[in-house]
């Protein structure tokens, strides 16, 4: 698997898509400069609040992917697990607003 600058495992900072970067390319790396950008939550020393507050991005994250790979993928398998994803995270982000709902802010 090829790495965009600034996308390894010890770094998230943005990257900027080559010239001839495809479509999915440049989508893909605005949906992950994005998550990661809305995952820099300020931790409240509560640790299920900070969970779902990071959690709630990382979610979108991986559905904002999954609609990238259904408006460019074509691999059925692929799309299938899109779409599921798309399914399960919809339900968590609306369970994980839940919670926070429900908790005092500290």
């Amino acid at each position: 698997m090829t790495m965009m600058p600034g996308h390894g495992a010890a770094g998230h900072n943005s990257a900027t898509a080559p010239v001839n970067a495809s479509p999915s390319t440049r989508a893909f790396i605005a949906a992950n400069d994005r998550m990661h950008r809305d995952m820099a939550v300020t931790f409240s020393g509560n640790a299920d609040r900070d969970f779902s507050a990071g959690m709630i991005p990382h979610h979108q994250g991986a559905i904002d992917m999954a609609r990238i790979v259904l408006e460019h993928g074509r691999d059925p398998e692929v799309r299938a697990l899109a779409e599921s994803i798309i399914r399960d995270q919809e339900r968590e982000i609306a369970q994980l607003r839940a919670i926070m709902a429900r908790m005092p802010a500290q």
